[in-house]
Formats: structure tokens, sequence, C-alpha cells
């Protein structure tokens, strides 16, 4: 399969397989120098530059990158001034449709991470600045199913009709919450700075769960099932306190075209070390099953295929990002990364009123 097919950048021809392509992270919280590290560590791309505000985080990616000297900014648009080839965009998700704005008029390369925005404005945005970006600038969005070897396989067969047309889709992200939120932290921060500090703990910052965290697999089915829902219904809450107002477990029934409903669920309430993160479709002739580290194609009760991912699926995505840079080949996944955004946007739209609502419902409100 040549989608799935990954390529030694040794075996890229001409100038772009002996200049490698340079990198300024914008955001070195938790996830960007985790990202960075893989690409450091998996390509012939360089971290060349960082941006924060806080120096103990800078000095912190330094040593999950393994960067010596890289050139530091606290000003995300003087980062975006210089020379680097291209930008990760790994920052708190309210602040991303500003950034993405300023990244796409500086005509670097883009890396960004998800969601899109917490809300629908703010998609809005990202949506008319990918539009309008250079066709020459590779725009990825960190949705790094959409990369891995083992879905694109997935995608793939069912593609061909082997498990004929799709009548129902299942995806879940079962987990236990971790250490960042936990029982008995409900006291509300007083300082403006303190609560942006703890961003993914607010549904006007983070999106809520649904947005921050189950959209990775609600972009898998819409990539699956090729489009975003019509409408949706929901519920969810909050069973155990804790610092901040995201929801710790949501249910939602997705309609898509001919009679498809998609259905989410998703929760941060299993036992500690628990986690369940797969997605599924039944079709007449068969099954799909995809997660981060397997895909299985059933065929009937006793003929079940299951191929493991030769490795993980955010190398497969930084890697296929470096490569479309040097080969002068780029994508722009702007507006679908953001249709992904609202489509959990209008599950979170749907648990919040308690009822039904449409795809264009949720467009034309400021949700």
């Amino acid at each position: 399969m040549k989608a799935a097919a990954i390529v030694p950048f040794a075996a890229v021809a001409g100038t772009a397989a002996n200049s490698a392509v340079t990198v300024g992270l914008i955001g070195t919280g938790k996830r960007g120098p985790t990202v960075s590290r893989l690409l450091v560590q998996n390509t012939p791309g360089r971290v060349t530059a960082l941006c924060d505000l806080y120096d103990e985080k800078i000095e912190n990616a330094k040593k999950v990158i393994g960067l010596e000297n890289p050139a530091v900014y606290k000003d995300y648009e003087k980062l975006l001034a210089s020379d680097v080839d291209a930008v990760m965009i790994s920052t708190p998700a309210f602040l991303h449709a500003e950034h993405f704005e300023k990244a796409v008029q500086s005509g670097k390369h883009i890396y960004i991470e998800k969601p899109a925005s917490p809300d629908v404005a703010g998609c809005k945005r990202i949506m008319r600045a990918a539009d309008g970006a250079d066709r020459k600038v590779n725009i990825t969005f960190g949705f790094q199913r959409r990369y891995g070897q083992v879905y694109q396989k997935a995608k793939a067969l069912l593609d061909s009709g082997a498990i004929g047309d799709i009548r129902f889709a299942e995806i879940n992200f079962l987990k236990s919450q971790g250490t960042r939120n936990f029982p008995g932290a409900v006291d509300a921060p007083t300082k403006i700075e303190d609560k942006i500090a703890q961003w993914y703990s607010w549904r006007h910052l983070s999106g809520d769960l649904i947005v921050e965290n189950n959209i990775h697999l609600i972009d898998v089915m819409n990539w699956f099932l090729g489009e975003h829902p019509s409408k949706a219904i929901g519920s969810g809450g909050q069973t155990v306190p804790r610092l901040g107002d995201v929801r710790d477990h949501g249910q939602v029934t997705y309609d898509y075209s001919n009679n498809v409903q998609g259905c989410l669920i998703g929760t941060t309430l299993g036992p500690p070390t628990y986690r369940v993160v797969n997605e599924r479709f039944f079709g007449d002739k068969g099954g799909i099953e995809t997660a981060s580290a397997y895909w299985q194609h059933f065929r009937s009760r006793d003929d079940i295929v299951t191929e493991k991912a030769p490795r993980g699926e955010t190398i497969d995505a930084v890697d296929a990002f470096v490569k479309r840079i040097a080969e002068g080949t780029p994508e722009n996944t702007g507006v679908r990364g953001a249709e992904s955004t609202l489509t959990a946007i209008l599950g979170r739209m749907a648990m919040d009123l308690k009822r039904e609502v449409t795809w264009d419902e949720m467009w034309n409100s400021e949700g």
C-alpha cells in the first residue's frame, strides 16, 4: 500500500536529502517537547528554536528533546520572524486560532496540535486562515492516527469494499484520570494566570473532554465515513468532584448519511491504569477495529486477521510532515482539522442542551 509505505530519507534524491528541515516549537508544555523529541529522533528534521513564557518549561523542553543551545524566545512572533523552516504549535487550545493565523502569515510550514479551537468562532478563524495560506506551505494537524500505518491499511481495506457498506460505527476513549486532576481538588484559582496555567480543566479554555481528548477518535470516524455528521444527541457530566468544569464522562450519537450512526463513549472514570481506546466500523460483509497498537479485520467468527503497528503513529505523523517539506509535496489539513473539532463541539452542545443539535445550528452559534 503506497499510503502506508515509509521511505527512508536516505533514499530521497537531490538536495532535500542533504538539507535538514529546521523547526521552532511554540509552547513547551507537555505535548510539544514529546512530539519534538520524536521528530528529532526519527527524521532528519532539527528543532532549533523554542518559545514559551516560562523559563522552567523551556529548560525542561531542552532536556526532553535533547537540545544544547537552541534559540530561545518569549515572543512567538519573533520566532515566526526567524529563519526556521517550520513551526510546531503546541500552545493551549484557546490560543490556537491566534497563533495559527500568525504562523500562516509568516509563510512557515505548520504542524499544529489538536483541537483547532475550543469554540466555533476560533474554528472559523482557522478555516479562513488555512484557505488563505500559500499552497506551497505544508499545514498538518496533530491527528496522528491519520498517518499511522495500521490506520492507513484499515482505511484502504474499507475503501476496497471488503467489509461492504458501513452500517454502524463505535468509538471508545475509556481511561483513568491520571494525575492532572484528582478527587478533592475543587478550589478554583483566584488569579487568571493560575486558571490559564490549568487551562485543561476549564471548558472555555480546553473545549471540554470531548474536544480536548475524544477528538482523536472523532477525527477517525469522520475520515472513515467520509464526511462530518449532520446532527448529534448526547449526555454527560462530572461524577467525581475535581478542579474545573470539564466533564469526566460523555456519550454522543452522531448521525451521518445513509442512516449510519456513530456512537462515542468517552470517560476518565476508569480505575488506575485502565485504558481502552479504539474505533470499530461494522459493514454488511465484515468489520474493522482500529487502535494505536493494532488493527483487525473481522471476516467471520473464526476468521479474524490482526496486525500490530510497527511503530508509534506520532512518529509516522512527524515523518510525513518533515518528508513533505523536504520533497516539496505539501498538504493543507487546516479545514479538515477544524471540521473534526467542530464535530466534537457539536457533541458538546448536544450534551449541554440535552437535546438533538444539527450541524447548521452548531455552525451558526458561537459555542
